[in-house]
């Protein structure tokens, strides 16, 4: 099955896609978005383009472990990209994914208009990497 990661921002969704054994997880790129409902419809376009199965969706944990404004951002969001997609959607904390991308991307040198423009698709990859490593139990 193949499932599709996704790191909700304000102005860009980094979108990943899983190979169909759910073993690797690839980047596939960002959409800029106006808006909740055009991330909905830009999503589902993406869904349909990547015969994506299931949804995995990073939830904005607080270090403490609570969640706040944006978490429930994330699920309003979760619950229009449900309805419109028809399919499940699980989350996974991501906490830290976007500190992990800008650390490879100092590690690999990327600056400027191309890191900005590939941190969103690394941490979506980053956010389904880590959902398939545990349900495999890694």
């Amino acid at each position: 099955m193949r499932i599709l990661g996704i790191d909700y921002g304000d102005v860009r969704v980094g979108l990943a896609i899983s190979d169909p054994t759910e073993f690797l997880a690839s980047g596939i790129g960002n959409v800029v978005i106006k808006g909740m409902n055009d991330a909905v419809e830009k999503v589902c376009e993406k869904i349909k383009e990547t015969s994506a199965e299931k949804i995995v969706l990073g939830l904005p944990v607080n270090m403490n472990g609570t969640q706040g404004d944006k978490a429930e951002k994330i699920k309003v969001f979760s619950e229009k990209l449900k309805e419109a997609s028809g399919l499940d959607i699980d989350f996974i904390d991501e906490r830290r994914t976007t500190i992990m991308a800008h650390g490879f991307m100092n590690e690999t040198g990327t600056h400027g208009k191309k890191r900005k423009d590939a941190v969103d698709t690394l941490s979506a990859q980053i956010i389904l990497q880590t959902y398939l490593d545990m349900k495999r139990g890694k």
